[in-house]
């Protein structure tokens, strides 16, 4: 098979045992945080359902949810939610209208936008920027050249840190069958949830993952050999962007809208307030897992984490080609992926300049 068919193949089949596992998509949850009861009239549907995870970099939507500046923006139409833990499973609910919204991370986006023919999901806003991490035992791993014949995890075969990892790799001259993750550099693809544990056990000696898990390593005595944003032009990159159901926002743009602005609201409240903010974030985290994150955990990886607006589409470009590079994509066609308007409205409503699209909007 070719490569993108043969990803796409192994990434439909996570995502659909993902949700048979969970009997359902999104049923991974433990709670809901939505507090804020709709009030006022409706607007064009009487509900809308995103998905997110509980994952620090989901942070625009743990806050917009849970402090209720999404709900605000709806007035009347009921917000429901879903959380899940893998893009493939993420956008799978979109396609089969599970999801009406989601936060997902770039690769997903790229893949799901591929695999339907540009016609089932459009990026309709960012999230954020950095939080990812190359973590290391330091007894093993001491500079760059030691990353050779080590382990080193991602979270998953194609997601945005396993292409980020796969790129690394051949830029150092390595080779590494991107499927398989065998050669002068073992890649173990490992759940984040398994990965502190297959690092205190040796199991890896290193990882390529986001916060807070970078930061849980580095709590087990790893060190920090890398951040991915000393990549990337200005250090930023995107990480975690909003998509919508074309059919959605065809039918319910005004929807689309509000959730924007409630997540724009978010944003501006976590950079004004950002202890707040952390403790927001950790309190939906208990809510949603059973468990909130240590006190020292969060603040460790809060610093490395940007939450924006700015889709920063010009980085997703950049993100299929590092794909393509790998070996994971052997083509690939972005045009069309966003639909910017109701961002850039509510911007210009807001008296903020619009962002850039880097020439990958709907025609």
């Amino acid at each position: 098979m070719r490569p993108v068919r043969r990803l796409g193949a192994v990434l439909a089949g996570l995502a659909l045992c993902a949700a048979l596992s969970a009997c359902g998509y999104g049923s991974q949850r433990v709670g809901s945080t939505v507090k804020v009861v709709p009030a006022g009239p409706a607007l064009s549907t009487p509900e809308v359902r995103v998905g997110y995870f509980p994952n620090l970099t989901h942070a625009t939507a743990l806050v917009g949810v849970r402090e209720g500046m999404i709900q605000k923006e709806l007035g009347g139409t009921k917000l429901s939610t879903a959380t899940f833990s893998a893009g493939p499973t993420a956008i799978e609910a979109l396609s089969a209208g599970s999801v009406d919204l989601a936060w997902v991370g770039p690769s997903p986006a790229i893949n799901g936008y591929t695999k339907l023919g540009g016609k089932g999901l459009r990026i309709v806003a960012g999230a954020a920027s950095g939080g990812v991490k190359l973590v290391v035992d330091p007894k093993k791993i001491r500079t760059v050249a030691d990353v050779k014949g080590k382990r080193i995890a991602s979270p998953q075969l194609g997601n945005t840190q396993d292409v980020a990892l796969l790129h690394w790799i051949t830029t150092q001259g390595w080779q590494v069958d991107p499927m398989s993750g065998r050669g002068e550099v073992s890649v173990v693809r490992t759940d984040t949830k398994m990965t502190p544990n297959a690092y205190k056990s040796g199991s890896i000696d290193g990882a390529w993952v986001p916060e807070p898990t970078a930061s849980m390593l580095v709590a087990q005595g790893a060190r920090v050999l890398l951040e991915e944003a000393q990549l990337w032009p200005d250090r930023r990159f995107v990480t975690t962007h909003l998509i919508v159901s074309q059919r959605f926002l065809d039918k319910h743009p005004d929807v689309v809208e509000a959730v924007i602005r409630g997540a724009a609201a978010a944003n501006a409240w976590i950079n004004a307030k950002p202890e707040e903010a952390r403790r927001s974030v950790n309190e939906a985290l208990r809510e949603l897992t059973g468990t909130a994150l240590p006190a020292g955990i969060i603040e460790a990886a809060w610093p490395s984490l940007t939450f924006t607006d700015d889709p920063l589409a010009a980085t997703l470009g950049t993100q299929a080609a590092h794909a393509t590079e790998a070996g994971l994509l052997d083509h690939f066609v972005l045009r069309g992926i966003y639909d910017l308007g109701p961002l850039n409205r509510a911007r210009t409503a807001a008296g903020r300049p619009p962002v850039d699209d880097a020439g990958l909007s709907t025609p």
